[in-house]
């Protein structure tokens, strides 16, 4: 069985308007949610074998900060083919992670990531920033990933993590 999980960058500030959209940073509340949800990661014993982020600033700082809080040494690899992309290109990006790897966690970006999640799992959810979702891939290699062959296993925000 494969897993896969699905994190969409933190909360981006748009205090530079004068910024690209690829270089704007978190904000101080996309920072906090990035934290929560490295300590989540922390306290459930999950550890991702591969990371594929998009090269955006506000994706690299997301992570950045999941990496610290949690204290993975995962491998990391920025794709550019992730940032603005649709399903079908994150399903190609998806489909070429080595198949001895059992765990994989794509950081993406909207409306590409609530694509993916409803492609794969026929589950609609609005993905807010630094929302965390959890696709358990049964009996399938990465290049086998399609339409609806995952289940949403658990889907959790950082806000749903600050009410415990």
């Amino acid at each position: 069985m494969k897993t896969l999980f699905l994190l969409r960058h933190a909360k981006s500030s748009w205090k530079d308007d004068t910024l690209p959209d690829f270089e704007r940073p978190l904000n101080r509340r996309g920072k906090d949610a990035a934290v929560t949800i490295g300590r989540y990661f922390k306290t459930s014993a999950i550890v991702p074998e591969l990371i594929l982020c998009s090269p955006a600033e506000r994706a690299r700082e997301t992570l950045n900060l999941v990496l610290k809080a949690s204290r993975w040494t995962t491998e990391v690899r920025y794709d550019q083919r992730i940032y603005e992309a649709s399903a079908q290109r994150l399903v190609e990006v998806v489909s070429q992670i080595e198949n001895d790897r059992k765990v994989a966690m794509l950081v993406g970006h909207n409306p590409g990531m609530e694509e993916l999640l409803a492609f794969l799992t026929h589950e609609t959810r609005h993905m807010p920033t630094c929302a965390l979702a959890r696709i358990s891939l049964d009996g399938v290699s990465w290049k086998e990933i399609d339409r609806g062959i995952g289940k949403l296993e658990w889907f959790v925000t950082p806000k749903d993590l600050d009410d415990d």
